[in-house]
């Protein structure tokens, strides 16, 4: 498991003082950066080189996020495929979940621009923070 903690910007609020829920969307990615280094070490990500794609994602908002308080967000491989995986995230506060969401991300060859099978040294390190998700 792979885990940030923000503090959420005056800014991120909405008009009903909670954060608006495009601001996690913008966390979960922050919190993929780590999940990078798997493939990309010197986290150079060079359009020649960098070997992901997002080719999904999805969040299902399940509680109210405020400002006042820090939010951890927790990220796990959900689902590891032959040419691509699942990213799953949560965002936590103050004990409470209030966001889960998904991206599914692509091994990918941009010169090619086809999807490649992810080397298996890659599925080793993904592995490490496997976590079985049940989706409804």
């Amino acid at each position: 498991m792979f885990v940030i903690t923000v503090s959420p910007r005056f800014g991120d609020m909405d008009v009903l003082g909670h954060i608006n829920n495009t601001v996690p969307v913008v966390w979960f990615e922050t919190a993929r950066n780590p999940l990078f280094g798997i493939f990309d070490p010197a986290l150079e990500l060079k359009r020649e080189t960098f070997p992901l794609i997002i080719a999904h994602t999805d969040y299902d908002y399940v509680g109210e996020l405020y400002f006042q308080y820090e939010v951890e967000i927790r990220t796990w491989i959900s689902r590891i495929g032959a040419k691509s995986f699942t990213v799953y995230h949560e965002a936590w506060q103050q004990g409470k979940l209030c966001v889960k969401g998904n991206a599914v991300i692509v091994h990918y060859d941009f010169n090619a621009k086809q999807s490649t099978p992810i080397p298996e040294d890659r599925k080793k390190l993904l592995a490490e923070h496997f976590l079985e998700v049940r989706q409804p």
